[in-house]
């Protein structure tokens, strides 16, 4: 049975290779022998009949199979010639042969092989960045599909997997730019920080990079990518000159102790929430007092303008969330305390500050939703600046869910002090910030430390514990001191000086014009007045300076 069944498997595979030999495509060099094979058998045979020995022009069969063979040969060789590409000189090896496959000559030979067929490239260029060549979309091709196709792209070209490669839209529809950035138009190693300096340098351009204040910002980027670093050039900006101020939440106690001698700086979640409780005032009053038709305040010295910097927001986040405060006093003297959320502050200086010049940039190495960036807050921060982060889903929550298509790869940068800045102006290009050291840092000049008090405001109202003392008879029958009046904010002064400035009663719609302030804040301000006993309402509504009332 086994010598049957081995004798049928070796006739099955005599069979096979018949079949196989019979099917198999024929070669060209089996072609060419087979032609010429026949060739010379039948024209031997025909020369042999026909022609005379002694003819001069007799032609052999076997010769001018000779010749054509060598013909043939001869065109084979030319046919399998690799084009020569020219690459110019001053380049780098592996820009040399980046180059030679992305000249039209091999691209066009290879596209299909990957799946991008109906793509044609021109020439290359070396630019200070790396290469740079512009791509031909036929048929159905767009930017968006070659940019899917970035993985085909690379295999073609061989190029490394860290190499940064960005797929960008042409001058014109139907072209497309691949950019490969083997270069770096930056110096190279650290860029040194001068009084002055730009926030850093292009690495595409060269060109000096700066970041203006007034802006709301999130700086993201992973641990160890250099974002306390990074941020330093923007924080002595931040803290220079008489109409700015710089403020510092700094739970982890270590990039706040050197700026301390310039910024007031909260070390403890109890600090925080007095801290945003005093900002939250100060933005409240900024806000009354901003003049109808005027967007935003004009910073002054009096009023300068304040960036709040969280450094770190997952510490905040977690550690300032429920923060127990006494908000007051028992009549036996005990506190009375509940717990407060600094984030609520926080939310409103991010949506309200920008007219009130109080603008808060928000840090953190946790770009993650619910984890470092509270949502809210993060749609309220128009300007980007990324680091190096872990993944590309961080990258999307620190540019945007599409930023990712269009060449915002946080995750791919290098690091440290290598940053993306989206500020709705600029590319994707990579930026090399300028680097302060901690001696940079501490040399500086000191600056006022800002405060409400220092800066002409009300104190914040403080609930008194109650004082215990001896009661004796004498005590009964005698005088209470005065009450001092607390100090105005300036719109109630500019009311009070509005109504007196009229010598009648005047209606509260009328203010609005005289002092120039929002119709809300008006209102606000009036109530307030009327129930300090400043302003009277007479019978039809008017307002009227209460008796005994005295001139600013």
């Amino acid at each position: 049975t086994a010598d049957r069944a081995a004798s049928k498997q070796a006739d099955t595979a005599k069979a096979d290779v018949k079949a196989a030999r019979k099917n198999y495509p024929a070669t060209l060099a089996s072609v060419v022998a087979r032609i010429h094979a026949a060739h010379a058998t039948a024209a031997g045979l025909a020369s042999w009949v026909l022609t005379e020995h002694a003819h001069a022009l007799t032609l052999w069969p076997a010769e001018v199979s000779a010749a054509t063979v060598a013909a043939q040969v001869g065109a084979l060789y030319l046919g399998r010639r690799q084009v020569t590409v020219e690459v110019e000189d001053g380049v780098s090896a592996e820009e040399r042969r980046l180059m030679e496959r992305l000249d039209p000559s091999f691209w066009v030979q290879h596209a299909e092989e990957r799946g991008l067929s109906g793509t044609v490239t021109t020439p290359p260029s070396i630019t200070s960045a790396g290469i740079e060549c512009d791509v031909r979309l036929d048929g159905q091709w767009t930017v968006k599909k070659l940019r899917a196709a970035a993985d085909s792209i690379r295999a073609l070209l061989g190029a490394r997997t860290d190499l940064p490669m960005l797929v960008a839209a042409g001058p014109r529809g139907g072209w497309a730019v691949i950019r490969l950035r083997t270069r770096s138009a930056a110096p190279d190693g650290a860029i040194p920080w001068r009084p002055g300096d730009a926030f850093g340098v292009d690495m595409v351009t060269g060109e000096d990079v700066r970041v203006p204040l007034g802006q709301r910002m999130l700086i993201a980027g992973m641990s160890g990518a250099g974002k306390s670093v990074t941020s330093r050039p923007l924080l002595f900006e931040a803290s220079e000159g008489p109409t700015s101020v710089l403020v510092v939440i700094d739970l982890k106690m270590v990039e706040g102790r050197l700026w301390d001698h310039r910024a007031r700086v909260a070390f403890a979640p109890e600090q925080v929430i007095a801290l945003v409780d005093e900002l939250v005032e100060e933005l409240t009053e900024r806000l009354e007092v901003l003049p109808k038709g005027q967007a935003t305040l004009v910073p002054t010295a009096e009023r300068p303008r304040i960036t709040v910097v969280v450094d770190e927001g997952a510490e905040v986040m977690s550690a300032c969330s429920k923060v127990p405060t006494v908000v007051g006093y028992t009549d036996k003297g005990a506190e009375i305390t509940r717990n407060r959320d600094a984030l609520e502050g926080l939310d409103s200086i991010a949506r309200m500050g920008r007219a009130a010049c109080i603008d808060l940039w928000w840090m953190t190495q946790s770009p993650t939703y619910g984890d470092g960036v509270p949502r809210q807050i993060a749609k309220q921060l128009g300007v980007r600046l990324g680091l190096a982060v872990e993944s590309p889903t961080e990258a999307r929550v620190v540019f945007g869910e599409s930023a990712q298509e269009k060449g915002w790869k946080a995750d791919e940068l290098p690091m440290p002090g290598v940053v993306m800045v989206r500020d709705g102006k600029r590319s994707p290009d990579p930026v090399k910030v300028r680097f302060m050291t901690d001696g940079d840092v501490i040399a500086l000049p000191d600056m006022p430390i800002w405060s409400r008090e220092e800066h002409g405001a009300d104190a914040p109202a403080e609930s008194a514990r109650p004082a215990l003392r001896l009661v004796k008879d004498d005590d009964a029958s005698a005088t209470p001191a005065a009450a001092v009046p607390a100090p105005r904010s300036e719109a109630e002064q500019a009311v009070v000086d509005a109504v007196r400035a009229a010598g009648a009663p005047v209606r509260q719609k009328d203010l609005v014009t005289t002092t120039g302030l929002a119709k809300g804040t008006v209102s606000k301000v009036v109530a307030r007045l009327v129930d300090a006993g400043a302003l009277v309402r007479t019978e039809d509504g008017a307002l009227t300076v209460a008796a005994g009332e005295v001139s600013a």
